[in-house]
């Protein structure tokens, strides 16, 4: 089937199909064709359905039963789809998988998890401005990004031309092994379509050419079960030389042990003191993100906690003292009143 643009080729918008639960085949492949049936032909009605769509979005993925597995796999896997035992060519490009649970071992789905290729575990919003403005629905009038299928295309074309240097493969080849070393063994297959990952985080960037520093989104792709994903974090950023990371990592590690400190002694000094650095860190990452413009997301996660963390020090504090009826002339003229220690 030909690729048509977003305006001439309704089939073409970003997210085409949706599939709200996983619950029987029709839902995901179609419906059978009852005159095809007739004929004894055991063939599906695929309209609107995944084996015509380019970009899939599956909701609540690992409900998928057994009935789904085999023909969802082939489908990702090998981009074709059995419809009454033949194969057909799937214009699918990429699927992506939703799910509030990691598959449970056993369950059969671990082959399916592996064809996911990048993981994210997306949290609880952090901050109040961030919650107060998801219930405002603030940004809703906002025109979201847009593209056709023939820049997605082209941007694809683009990737495949984006040069890996040897110094990228010597920094993955460290990796590997120091993930082996942990027993986190990602496959081989894995490493190699990760590549695909570098060159698009590079174009994206603007770069022809991928980086040490690219490796750092590996982080997202190399872990097997949750367990694994501090270390495997911990071991990427290690090689990847991302010098926003590192400067992220030291300040956090800095706030933790101000924090650490005044939990330990919460005098007035030591407050004072530990106000004073939460302060000057978050002008710190104030700077990093203004330098870093295209990394203010992950900035403003950690000025979000070192914020917390400060207001947190405050409390610790702060302490209110009660004065009544001070008749020494030295000490303050107050007849009764609330003062704060700092």
């Amino acid at each position: 089937m030909g690729r048509g643009s977003c305006k001439n080729y309704k089939r073409h918008s970003l997210f085409q199909w949706l599939l709200t639960r996983f619950s029987t085949p029709e839902e995901l492949f179609g419906p059978l064709s009852l005159k095809d049936l007739e004929k004894g032909i055991y063939k599906r009605n695929t309209k609107t359905k995944m084996p015509e769509a380019d970009l899939v979005f599956l909701d609540e993925i690992f409900k998928a039963n057994s009935a789904i597995l085999n023909s969802l796999l082939t489908l990702i896997n090998e981009r074709l789809f059995y419809n009454n035992g033949s194969p057909v060519q799937v214009p699918l490009m990429s699927v992506i998988g939703a799910s509030n649970e990691y598959p449970e071992e056993g369950e059969g789905l671990e082959a399916l998890f592996d064809r996911f290729l990048l993981r994210f575990e997306i949290d609880y919003l952090a901050g109040d401005s961030n919650f107060i403005s998801m219930m405002k629905d603030a940004g809703q009038d906002k025109q979201m990004p847009a593209m056709t299928m023939e820049e997605l295309i082209y941007l694809q074309l683009l990737t495949d031309k984006v040069v890996i240097q040897d110094e990228v493969y010597t920094a993955i080849s460290k990796i590997r092994k120091a993930l082996h070393d942990e027993g986190i063994r990602p496959s081989d297959r894995r490493f190699k379509q990760s590549l695909s990952i570098l060159k698009a985080r590079a174009l994206i960037r603007n770069r022809q050419v991928v980086s040490v520093d690219d490796i750092v989104i590996l982080e997202n792709a190399l872990w097997e079960t949750v367990d694994q994903k501090e270390a495997v974090s911990i071991i990427v950023r290690r090689h990847a030389q991302d010098t926003v990371i590192r400067m992220l990592d030291t300040i956090r590690n800095e706030a933790n042990e101000i924090f650490n400190s005044i939990m330990q002694d919460n005098s007035i000094e030591i407050g004072m003191e530990a106000t004073q650095k939460m302060k000057a860190l978050e002008t710190d990452l104030n700077d990093l993100k203004r330098r870093h413009e295209e990394r203010s997301v992950e900035i403003d996660v950690l000025l979000v906690n070192v914020k917390s963390l400060q207001q947190e020090i405050l409390n610790a504090t702060l302490e209110p003292l009660y004065f009544n009826a001070l008749h020494d002339k030295n000490e303050i003229e107050e007849s009764s009143g609330i003062f704060y220690r700092m």
